[in-house]
């Protein structure tokens, strides 16, 4: 019925009615709810879709709207299913959970049929809410202010188990009423409800209000009905209503037999009765269920009979199945049976629900004096007498526990043991001891712990439940009553301890609860008093502890401060300490108890720990001494267990190889239980145990490694003591050490011990026995890591772990606050002067990595014996060569420094450590040089012997390498996986390509790419450190700022290192004047200065370096100048290099030091003209090599020295002005030369002609004497040209560089082969020795354009004067680097070895030459070698290359597409339109070119050979090898047209001539000469004859023949169906005889050369036959067919002979004769030659 508000006054009466009604129906049935519809929400796809702002629609219930509710449950999974399982598995995003409105679009309703629809809120909760309550309804802090909504916590249900002990006070019981089975029942009433109550007795006015009531209500209440189950309209009546009500009780903390249950079953009438009454409940009967059932708490599935009348007298006491006869006797439902379903669970931490439990803490509760006898547990009575018996049943039963009920009341299970062994119980008046079964007990309840796979576990393994138990839950056991009676007053009781846990007073657990209202159920720290003032020590272990996370180590104890003893008074002798009886009963324990114990040591070690610390804090710490806190007796049960221990690691280790991670783990344990000890007793004690401990583990047979690996986590462990330093006796003098906290017999005598004053100070740095003995734990650390360091281990891993523990310890020390004062830090450090000894020994070992992150170069260092890997020439050779000998100082010094370990291990196999662990070893050595007294150092370095002052530079350099600044890096995320899968992706093509030597394998290997080289192909894919995607592999994940953080510390402290190596350089060069080895101490820094130029640097450094640079030269400069020539030009480069700088301060530096080497050079040293031709080869070698070179800065630069210079008024007299003036000029000269070849960078060709124009120019300009005055003796002359050919090997190196770009190996090969040839030829003037090369001329067999570098003229020079050629690298030692060269070059170098009888390079040559020649024998004719063109350019466009031509070389199977497009791209952006490309090879017509355009002619050309030269050109690769002839051919024929008929077709041949051979150290060589002659239309048949003869023949005779290759060849021989073939060839030129006599030979040779080629037809056809397959057989037949045609059809045409040609002649003079038979032999043997 409608009514509308507009006729609300026609229907108020209307209104009334209803509205009276409505009241009427609320009044009588407000108390009843009936279910309406129901619908689900699955949270975690809210979750996932709520991360979009927008509201989230239920769309799988939109889908199936119209099913049914058993199709809709029929959907959702199962609880226990997989599928539930994976659920929780989802994941979702919960941090980016955004509120969201959930619109449940599908409701099924329970009455009619039907959709509706309704909106839920949903939005994430707060880390700590502010209006929370618990489970129980507690409030949990923060405590919200009112009328705020509250948060309820929902206690969950899962899946599976959950293993998390109680620690709060829960007592909760779920009923669920499932069915009510009324089928047999004939009755009317259809709406059922049930009311449950529970009741503390049969008094109706017994109903506990312990019910939690609904969120609209009170939150308690004492009945609660079910809702009302509604017929339906279908079905007239439902017999079987089915209940899903869940009700919540929170039960007493103490039940007794009376508690139950209560369900009385009404139907409730909707329509009032006129018989009725008020009342709308009939009742149909009543049922109970029973609480406790023989003191166990009742769960699980129960089905209860229904009582119809009235409930019978005392039914509490019974359950409704076993009631006793009754009077009258009770109406049932049914007869008795039971017709009510109902689940019961409980969720409690007081009520085990496990029998082993419930009876272990029955019997301890008895124990305790809590029960009478005879007791009764379950339905069995136990007297008093056996109760001992049934306790160590229970006790041994524990293991025997489900492992979730053990799990939930772990803590008062373990608690109950430690009681059982501290205490003897007197049990009918007898005392009995259970500490040994209570021992067993614990262990196997640890066995079963750790054994479990559902637990969790920490890194160490340690099961994370024990751990907590131990961190927050353990305490002292309470002690024995008679001592507890005595103390009452000050020892808390075990009722007040266990409140929650155990059976407590209704009182207590009211306490308890308002206790926790204030309080959160998940924090742990429960506010105590103030403590007492304590031992330091003990008190900074018991607060640091208490706020450690559960996973920690250590953590805090409940608090005891109620426990100490008023009186202050330790406790009395005669009682029982726990960690005594603990430690005794690990002492006497055997067998597999035993064995546990240990294994699992770790658990008893903190326990034990913790035990000790709880009994010193009860102790008065003034009056008792360290040494006496523990009794003699537990002493020796300590050295007893560390030496059982002990023993067990090392028999594991020597029996049980499979188990030494469970070795690793019991040492740990071990020393972390030392390191706790030190804390607590003495530690003279603790030391002897540690000693104990390494003479046991020493005595062990077990491998070098294993032993020193498990002493160094033992002893790192110790040394990781908060008083490791006072431990250690960090300081000198016994003056200025601090009191011990509690010092030790031994502590005492050894900080007695000072170093003495008269030691020497080389001692220092020693490890020494007396150090070892004064500073007790840094000796051991010490000796072990120089044992480790000594020694091979997979890996390097015991390398790795020793360095490690030293890199942490002194990271300790940088961190702590007690050592922020350098006084106390330099004291520090004099404790690890050791170190520094044992790193310089230990230098050969490091790895010498740079970190490189510039042009991609190699950042490992390659050893020199190495013949696989080094380059052709040594780099270090190289760079002497071209002008800087030194150079070495750069990243190559560090393969000389690899080279030279290799050479000093003598074949001791020791493995180069890591480079991160190299690192951390130079951080150790750094923070000590860095904090150690500065005279104490200078000291050092003024004794030190000069082998060792070397080494210290050496390491110094190294320093600078391993830790250059390597910039930032990209912040670009790729997904390392994509580029994983693309990369070997394209690995295995590349791979397949490149295996085979065809057209298609090299033509991969040209268009592979320009940053990779063939030699990096191999097996590329397994060296993940050459593969493009390594470097985005380490940085896939970082963002920008984690980025910009890294350069940031990467930037720090490379400018910290490098600024300590500084502080210790110039350390050194204050004790220079007292030091003997003055001359190579100053050599050596300015050689780490200069290494340290090299490298990457900040401004910051640069400047402090520039400084300390002018500090030499002005304090040391006649020094470095005389002695250290070398040096000073490696200086030049390196300052000049820093000239170019684009930082304003970093070049104001370098200009100010550049001048100040000029003038002192002028003024002190006069040798002015030696740093002038330094400055300028430097330059030569900037300009061309270096990629960031600035001109413009550098010109700047020049500006600002010629400035000081004409602003020196001290100078303004001399010549220093005028000579600097014009060396600035010279060096501007360069520069401008260097933009031109900058110009040309994209043309690789044009930028090798400036390269080496420039080179020519440079030779000219410097060699030329004019420019210098007249007094310069014949050594300065001798100089300058060293200076020149230095220059030349200087850009020659460039240009080798720039070939490798390209790929053009060979090329490179010849400028390093120019480069040897230099060396030779300043050999062959320095020495004369029978094993040395004489000059150049040695290498023509190599190379014959080496001849150049033969200019250098005796009669100018003479080798001895000025010391100019006795650098360290112008010796035989200088050839060493052409490994890569074979048989000629091995011929040059084999001599040089064995005169030096290195046997062992001599091995490695031979080995090589014979890998050299087995590739020649496998390859065969397969080898590719270059492609060449003749390019001509033509037009006034291209200024000097006008009308000239090049011979270009290109990789193999390059064609002239490729070239042309090449060429044309370039040129294209040059001149743009203009530049036209002619596409034939007819000579250019000059006048016919359009003047304003520019052309490019490219032709292919092949090497011509005359006749003689074929004789000694048998090989390939001598047809492709010193090349300087070269022809093409162009057809033409007399009309003009370049084609035609046979008879008129002509060919002319062009030969060209090159200036070098081929290979050169160009790829394109100027033509000289050209030479060009005609063939005849008969001469280019035969021609063609001869050549297809030659094929055939070839194709026939090889060893592997190619079936395809010859069949192809055969079908264009003897082919039907071919153009212009052989027989139309014979037909033109042999059917008829020629006419002019002058043709008669050359018909007579084709003739011939068609004999032959029939006979080469007819040995194809038959080789043919027997590589066919069965179905090529007609193939067969047709071939051998027209074989037959063919040569039928030339048989006449082959016997027509010319008879003018075979008439006879006159017979010659016998003197003729022997020259006419000759002649004929020689011209039989070259036919026989062009056939073959």
């Amino acid at each position: 019925m409608t009514l509308r508000e507009c006729d609300s006054a026609k229907n108020k009466d209307k209104l009334e009615k209803l509205r009276g009604q409505a009241e009427t129906f609320c009044q009588r049935l407000g108390r009843y709810r009936m279910p309406f519809a129901w619908a689900t929400v699955k949270i975690m796809d809210v979750i996932s879709n709520a991360t979009i702002d927008r509201d989230v629609t239920d769309s799988d219930s939109l889908k199936g709207g119209k099913s049914s509710s058993m199709d809709r449950k029929a959907q959702l999974p199962r609880r226990n299913s997989e599928r539930y399982n994976t659920i929780d598995d989802q994941l979702c995003s919960v941090s980016s959970f955004k509120p969201a409105t959930i619109t449940i679009s599908t409701i099924f309703k329970q009455v009619c049929p039907g959709l509706c629809s309704i909106k839920l809120d949903m939005s994430p909760v707060h880390e700590t809410p502010v209006a929370c309550l618990s489970t129980e309804l507690i409030p949990l802090k923060p405590v919200a202010e009112k009328n705020i909504r509250p948060v309820k916590e929902v206690l969950e249900f899962p899946s599976s188990e959950v293993y998390v002990p109680h620690n709060v006070y829960r007592n909760l019981l779920y009923v669920y009423p499932q069915r009510l089975n009324l089928v047999n029942r004939l009755t009317s009433a259809r709406n059922i409800t049930i009311k449950i109550q529970f009741m503390s007795g049969e008094d109706p006015t017994c109903s506990l209000p312990i019910i939690f009531g609904k969120s609209s209500g009170p939150e308690f209440l004492q009945e609660v009905y079910t809702p009302v189950t509604y017929h339906n309209k279908q079905v007239h009546i439902i017999e079987s209503p089915d209940f899903y009500e869940e009700v919540k009780l929170a039960l007493p903390a103490r039940l007794t037999e009376r508690h139950h249950l209560l369900f009385t079953f009404y139907h409730i009438s909707c329509q009032q009765k006129q018989n009725q009454g008020g009342s709308c409940e009939t009742l149909i009967g009543y049922s109970w269920l029973p609480i406790v059932n023989n003191d166990r708490l009742q769960t699980g599935q129960f089905c209860l009979p229904i009582v119809l009348d009235r409930l019978p007298i005392n039914y509490s006491l019974h359950t409704p199945e076993k009631l006793p006869p009754q009077n009258p006797p009770v109406k049932w439902m049914e007869s008795h049976k039971g017709l009510f379903n109902l689940e019961v669970q409980a969720v409690s931490s007081v009520h085990t629900q496990d029998n082993h439990l419930e009876r272990f803490f029955t019997l301890c509760h008895a124990l305790e004096g809590g029960a009478t006898f005879p007791l009764r547990v379950r339905e069995e009575k136990i007297p008093e007498n056996k109760l001992e018996h049934e306790l160590k049943l229970s006790i041994i039963s524990l293991s025997s526990s489900r492992l979730e009920p053990l799990v939930l009341f772990l803590h008062l299970v373990l608690d109950k043991l430690f009681t059982l062994i501290m205490q003897p119980m007197v049990i009918a008046g007898q005392t009995a001891n259970l500490a040994q079964i209570a021992f067993e007990s614990v262990v196997s309840i640890v066995i079963s712990l750790h054994n479990s796979q559902e637990l969790i576990r920490d890194q160490q393994g340690r099961n994370s439940l024990l751990a907590t138990y131990l961190y927050w839950v353990f305490r002292l056991p309470d002690p024995p009553r008679d001592m507890q009676n005595a103390d009452l007053g000050n020892i808390p009781s075990a009722e007040s301890r266990y409140s929650t846990m155990g059976r407590a007073t209704a009182s207590a657990v009211g306490s308890m609860l308002l206790q926790s209202r204030i309080r959160s159920s998940s924090n742990p720290d429960i506010p105590a008093p103030p403590t007492s003032a304590d031992d330091a020590e003990v008190k900074n272990i018991l607060s640091a502890k208490g706020h450690n996370n559960p996973g920690s180590r250590m953590s805090t104890i409940v608090d005891l401060n109620n426990y100490q003893n008023s009186t202050g008074s330790t406790r009395p002798s005669n009682r029982k300490q726990f960690h005594e009886e603990l430690a005794l009963q690990m002492v006497v324990s055997t067998g597999v108890c035993r064995e546990n114990a240990y294994k699992y040591a770790w658990f008893f070690f903190e326990l034990l720990v913790k035990s000790m610390a709880q009994h010193v804090s009860h102790l008065d710490k003034h009056s008792v001494p360290r040494r006496n806190r523990f009794s003699d007796r537990f002493k020796d049960d300590i050295t007893t267990i560390v030496s059982v221990v002990t023993a067990e690691i090392g028999t594991i280790l020597v029996k049980q190889q499979k188990e030494v991670e469970q070795a690793e783990k019991v040492n740990i344990s071990l020393a972390f239980f030392l390191y706790d000890l030190l804390s607590l007793m003495d530690r003279g004690f603790v030391f002897q145990l540690v000693k104990n401990y390494c003479n046991q583990m020493s005595a062990k047979c077990v491998s070098m490694p294993t032993l020193i690996s498990m002493r160094l986590e033992f002893l790192r462990i110790l040394c990781s003591h908060e008083h490791y330093l006072n431990l250690s006796l960090f300081f000198s003098s016994p003056a200025s050490a601090p009191a011990s906290p509690c010092p030790s017999i031994s502590s005492q005598s050894s900080s007695s011990c000072s170093f003495q004053e008269q030691q020497r100070i080389l001692g220092l740095f020693e490890l020494s026995q007396e150090f070892k003995q004064q500073h007790y734990l840094t000796g051991l650390l010490l000796t072990e890591l120089s044992a480790a360091l000594d020694m091979e281990s997979e890996g390097g891993k015991v390398q790795r772990k020793a360095i490690n523990a030293i890199y942490s310890l002194l990271c300790s020390h940088d961190l702590d606050p007690r050592c922020s004062k350098p006084e106390v830090r330099a004291k520090v450090a004099a404790l690890y002067l050791s170190l520094v000894g044992i790193i310089i020994d230990s230098t050969n070992y490091l790895d010498f990595t740079v970190s490189d992150t510039r042009g991609g170069k190699n950042k490992a260092g390659v050893p020199e014996d190495d013949l696989e890997n080094v380059p052709p020439i040594n780099q270090s050779v190289a760079m002497a060569i071209a002008g800087n000998p030194f150079n070495t100082l750069g990243r190559n010094v560090l393969v000389s420094m690899a080279s030279m370990v290799s050479c000093t291990k003598q074949g001791k196999s020791v493995a180069t450590l890591a480079a991160d662990t190299s690192r951390h070893l130079l951080v150790c050595f750094l923070w000590v040089m860095k904090n150690a007294d500065r005279s104490l150092i200078q000291r050092w370095t003024v004794e030190m012997p000069p082998s060792l002052l070397n080494k210290l530079l050496e390491l110094l350099t190294i320093c600078v390498s391993c830790f250059e600044y390597g910039g930032k890096q990209s912040g670009d995320k790729v997904s390392t996986q994509a580029l994983q899968k693309s990369q070997q992706a394209k690995l295995q093509l590349e791979e397949a390509l490149l295996r085979g030597m065809g057209a298609r394998g090299e033509m991969m290997k040209r268009v592979g790419g320009m940053d990779r080289t063939i030699g990096q192909r191999e097996n590329l894919r397994w060296r993940k450190d050459l593969t493009q995607w390594r470097q985005t592999n380490d940085r896939q994940d970082k963002t920008k700022a984690e980025l910009d953080q890294e350069a940031l510390i990467s930037g720090n402290l490379a400018t910290e290192t490098n600024l300590i190596v500084l502080d210790l350089l110039e350390t050194i060069v204050q004790a220079v004047p007292l030091a003997e080895c003055k001359d190579s101490m100053v050599g050596g820094v300015l050689k780490v200065l200069l290494h340290s130029l090299t490298c990457n640097q900040s401004t910051t450094f640069l400047s402090h370096t520039f400084s300390t640079l002018r500090a030499l030269v002005v304090k040391f400069g006649d020094l470095l100048f005389e002695e250290e020539a070398e040096q000073c030009a490696d200086l030049c480069q390196k300052v000049l290099q820093y000239c170019s700088s684009p930082v304003d301060e970093n070049r104001s530096q370098a200009c100010a030091t550049l001048y100040l080497i000029m003038r002192y050079s002028y003024s002190n040293a006069s040798n002015f003209s030696r740093v002038k031709m330094q400055v300028t080869m430097s330059l030569a070698s900037l300009v061309g090599k270096s990629s960031d070179f600035q001109e413009e800065y550098l010109r700047c630069s020049l500006r600002t020295i010629l400035a000081y210079a004409e602003e020196d008024t001290e100078m303004q007299n001399t010549q220093l002005p005028s000579q600097v003036d014009e060396l600035l000029r010279n060096l501007n000269s360069i520069l401008s030369d260097t933009v031109k070849m900058r110009e040309f960078q994209e043309d690789p060709e044009m930028l090798m002609d400036l390269m080496y124009s420039v080179i020519l120019s440079a030779l000219f300009s410097l060699s030329s004497p004019c420019g210098f005055p007249l007094c310069c003796t014949a050594g300065f002359y001798f100089f300058v040209v060293w200076t020149v050919l230095s220059l030349f090997g200087a850009l020659t190196m460039n240009m080798a560089e720039k070939h490798n770009n390209r790929k053009c190996y060979t090329e490179s090969a010849m400028c390093l082969v120019h480069a040897a040839a230099l060396v030779a030829e300043y050999l062959s003037m320095l020495e004369d020795h029978k094993y040395l090369p004489v000059g150049s001329v040695t290498f023509q067999n190599i190379s014959p354009n080496v001849l150049e570098e033969s200019a250098v003229s005796d009669d100018i020079l003479s080798p001895d004067e000025d010391g100019v050629c006795s650098g360290r690298y112008f010796t035989e030692s200088g050839l060493g680097g052409l490994y890569e060269a074979v048989n000629e070059v091995y011929k040059i170098i084999i001599p040089v070895l064995e005169a030096h009888r290195d046997f062992r390079k001599l091995a490695f040559t031979h080995e090589k030459l014979q890998r050299a020649f087995d590739n020649i024998i496998q390859k065969g004719h397969k080898r590719m070698f270059g492609t060449y063109f003749r390019v001509g350019f033509y037009g006034a466009k291209f200024g000097d290359l006008d009308e000239r031509e090049f011979i270009y070389k290109e990789p193999a199977i390059t064609h002239l597409p490729e070239i042309s497009h090449r060429l044309e791209n370039f040129y294209i952006q040059c001149f743009g339109d203009a530049l036209v490309m002619i596409k034939d090879s007819t000579p250019v017509d000059r006048k016919q070119l359009n003047p304003s355009k520019a052309y490019i002619q490219i032709t292919y050309v092949e090497p011509f050979f005359d006749d003689y030269e074929m004789k000694d050109r048998l090989t390939n690769f001598e047809k492709n090898f010193n090349l300087r002839r070269f022809m093409y051919t162009t057809p033409f024929t007399k009309s003009g047209r370049p084609r035609g008929e046979l008879h008129e077709q002509y060919k002319r041949k062009t030969i060209l001539t090159t200036m070098h051979a081929f290979p050169y150290v160009k790829t394109r060589i100027n033509v000289i000469q050209k030479e060009e002659f005609d063939l005849t239309p008969i001469e280019v048949a035969i021609e063609d004859m001869q050549k297809k003869t030659r094929e055939l023949a070839v194709a026939t005779h090889r060893e592997q023949p190619d079936a395809k290759m010859l069949q192809m060849l055969l079908q264009g021989a003897v082919g039907a169906t071919v153009n212009q073939g052989p027989l139309e060839v014979a037909q033109v030129f042999l059917n008829e005889i020629p006419a002019d006599p002058k043709l008669f030979r050359h018909h007579n040779k084709l003739r011939l050369c068609f004999k032959e080629f029939i006979m080469r037809c007819g040995e194809a056809v038959e080789k043919n036959k027997h590589l066919i397959t069965l179905d090529q057989k007609e193939y067969q037949q047709e071939l051998k067919k027209n074989y037959n045609r063919l040569r039928e059809s030339l048989r006449p045409m082959l016997e027509r002979k010319i008879p003018e040609l075979y008439k006879p002649i006159i017979r010659p003079r016998l003197e003729n004769s022997f020259h006419r038979d000759s002649f004929k032999r020689l011209s039989f043997r070259r036919a026989q030659e062009e056939n073959s």
